[in-house]
């Protein structure tokens, strides 16, 4: 081999070995790739975790519709268990995130409780609602995903015929954040006779006014029922009150016969950091030029979190389903 030919030879061989050194000295710096969590699985009954708020309960129903066991949790006032004649006001609290479980909002119970049991707020019963497999929703064609119908048609019957309630809509009210918040202005639209006052909080608007101009769809692959969503209910709710003024009113039949549809009292919520803040917003005028009204709480540096809500003005939302159930 001549010298100019074995020179090559050489420094292809320190370059490769220089290029082997740098492979393994990066293969063995890599960081592994982070596993993907595993999708939560759904299930109707979800029992309370081995450390939760002493006053919580957890408590199942069978479903006529399904047949199954539903779980919900529930917060039962300071003095439900000595005074065994009074009756008491309901809050349902539809929790955020999918799919649905009963123990998602347990990080509230220590404001409800400790507001109740302080005197700083009447009291009243909280039940915490398992929202199905797409929380708060209804899938078509789909029994046992009606989450929705399993609530409003199911459990409220149940929790009015097993504890000492306000059986009435004067003594109901319903709230929720981000999912629930969604859920909470949804189903006091659709049902304004179940319940007096309505507390959504950092709901995604967005997503709903999505559903109300695609026919339904909020994926290419999950679709609701036609003006099941928050933008188009509005509109049909305005509709009905003619106390909204004659350009929310269609005929005097029509007038007169939804004019003993009882009106919501409503609390919209949310605070400034949040993801949902700018949309919560926009909702807020669109139920303005619309003529519905509410009560609108800004929460100054909150971000998307319930429990960041009430820890600053979360007595504001209690007392104002308290209030309600006074009138």
């Amino acid at each position: 081999m001549s010298p100019s030919i074995r020179f090559v030879f050489l420094v292809s061989m320190m370059v490769a070995a220089s290029v082997c050194e740098n492979a393994d000295a990066q293969t063995a710096t890599a960081k592994p790739k982070a596993k993907k969590k595993p999708p939560t699985l759904f299930a109707w009954v979800n029992p309370l975790p081995a450390k939760h708020h002493p006053a919580v309960s957890h408590a199942t129903f069978v479903s006529p519709s399904m047949k199954i066991d539903v779980g919900y949790t529930i917060l039962l006032p300071p003095g439900y268990e000595a005074e065994t004649t009074a009756r008491f006001p309901t809050l349902y609290y539809l929790h955020g995130g999918r799919p649905g479980s009963e123990t998602k909002s347990l990080g509230l119970v220590p404001h409800w409780h400790d507001a109740m049991a302080g005197g700083k707020v009447a009291p009243m019963i909280v039940v915490m609602v398992n929202g199905g497999p797409v929380s708060h929703y209804n899938l078509p064609d789909k029994p046992m995903s009606a989450g929705a119908d399993v609530f409003i048609k199911e459990l409220i019957p149940h929790i009015d015929s097993t504890y000492r309630t306000v059986a009435d809509r004067g003594g109901r009210a319903i709230e929720g954040f981000s999912q629930g918040g969604r859920g909470t202005m949804r189903l006091s639209l659709r049902y304004p006779e179940l319940f007096c006052s309505a507390a959504p909080g950092g709901g995604g608007y967005e997503t709903e006014k999505r559903i109300s101009q695609s026919g339904g769809f909020e994926t290419d692959t999950l679709k609701f029922a036609e003006g099941d969503n928050v933008w188009d209910l509005a509109r049909a709710y305005a509709a009905e009150r003619p106390e909204l003024g004659d350009l929310n009113a269609t005929t005097s039949e029509t007038r007169a016969a939804d004019s003993k549809r009882p009106s919501v009292a409503w609390v919209i919520y949310v605070g400034t950091k949040g993801f949902n803040y700018e949309n919560n917003l926009e909702y807020m005028r669109f139920l303005d030029s619309l003529g519905v009204p509410y009560t609108r709480l800004v929460v100054p540096d909150v971000p998307h979190s319930a429990v960041g809500i009430y820890e600053k003005q979360g007595l504001e939302i209690m007392r104002f389903h308290a209030a309600n159930f006074a009138r």
